[in-house]
Parts: C-alpha cells; structure tokens; sequence
C-alpha cells in the first residue's frame, strides 16, 4: 500500500527546515546504513544525534500529529526519530530493503519493528532531475517525486531505490513507523474500511445505522488485530 500524503508540513515548515538543514554538518550517509545497504548507498546525512536532527525531528513527528491521513494508513505504535539527507548530482541508493529492526538512537538500546517507511520531501520538484523514488510491489513499479511539504508512505518490505541526481539536489527527511498492524494487507484493509467512513460521513448522519455498523466493524478488527 502506497499513500501519498500533500502537505504534511507547511511553506513556512518547509524553509524553517532548509534554513537549517542549509547550517548542518552533513556526513557519508553509509555510516548509518546495514551491511547489505551500504554498499548500494550513496548519499549524504545529517547525523543523528546532532542537534539540526532533533530540532527538525520534533517539527515533523508535531505534524504527523496532526495529519489524520498518516494515522489512517500507518496506525502508528512508535515512530522513529526523523533522518535527514541528501543526493547531489550522482549520488543515488540502489534497489534495498529497509531493515526490519532499528535501534533507537540515545536509549539504552531500545528498538522498533520498522512496518512502514516513510519520505517527506524538502525539495522542490524542479530544483533538480532524477532522484524519484521507486517502489517495488506486486503491481509493478511505483516512481515517486512529490512536492516540497508532501509524504508518501509504503510497506517497509518493499524494494526501492532513489534514482540517479541528474542536475541539482533532492533533500528530504526519512523514518520508520512500528505500526499498531503490523501485516500490510491487514493494514491496507483497514485504511480503506477508514476511507469508506470517511466517505460515508460526508453522505449520510453520523448516526445513520450504516455509519455506525461500519465503525464499529472497524474498531473490532483493530481491536483483534492491533498488537500493543
């Protein structure tokens, strides 16, 4: 399930983020990556533990806090403290997987299943060429290039890559979600059971019988489904 997301952070957002994303240090992004990945991995990253990473980290996951679309399609346990990098001209990162376990960083190796990946872009699509990325699922494959602000979010089983940078510079923040579901086909049920209430709100009273049969057949399966 793949979920496009429009503007999870706001203009405003977007360039207190480059400001200071433009003053970080930024380092090989292979440092933080796994055995397999890094040798398909090339890019740039702010490092984890510095303080543009925090200070950005807490504007991002207050966003998501308000952006019910996120909620609906990940059913967040734990999120992962927000990533930051950057491909200039020629760097890339080859077709991977994300690893299934992350430690998180500054605890005493506290760690999350990663259900969901997600990537929030912090470029303009025409400051550069390539760099889309490109998700593998059963029905072929999938190239992303969103808007500065906007996310998408995706089965962190998946197969991806970031294309080439042909001309400029793609920056953008990254994370995993450890969902409340963890199966995606469960999850991808359950996102569109939430979109037909959704829908069916705007047609009908809250308190018509179809709404009500069909929210709590919803909130049953989380219920039998969710992990806590």
């Amino acid at each position: 399930m793949l979920i496009r997301i429009p503007q999870v952070l706001s203009p405003e957002e977007v360039a207190q983020c480059r400001r200071v994303l433009e003053a970080a240090a930024w380092a090989d992004g292979r440092q933080t990556a796994g055995e397999q990945s890094a040798k398909a991995k090339f890019n740039l990253q702010v490092p984890e533990d510095s303080r543009a990473a925090r200070e950005l980290g807490d504007i991002i996951l207050r966003a998501l806090g308000r952006a019910p679309l996120f909620t609906s399609a990940a059913l967040p346990l734990r999120v992962y403290p927000p990533m930051f990098n950057r491909y200039d001209e020629g760097m890339k990162f080859d077709a991977h997987v994300d690893n299934a376990i992350r430690y998180v960083p500054g605890t005493n190796g506290f760690r999350i299943r990663a259900d969901v990946s997600s990537t929030l872009f912090l470029t303009d699509p025409a400051a550069y060429e390539g760099g889309e990325l490109v998700i593998e699922d059963t029905y072929g494959s999938h190239a992303v290039k969103l808007p500065a602000g906007d996310l998408v979010v995706y089965p962190a089983t998946s197969l991806h890559r970031v294309n080439p940078i042909t001309r400029g510079s793609r920056w953008s923040s990254f994370f995993w979600t450890q969902s409340l579901v963890k199966d995606d086909g469960k999850r991808a049920f359950l996102y569109d059971m939430d979109m037909a209430i959704i829908g069916l709100r705007q047609a009908l009273p809250d308190d018509h019988p179809s709404v009500l049969s069909l929210t709590a057949s919803y909130h049953n399966l989380l219920r039998r489904w969710s992990e806590m």
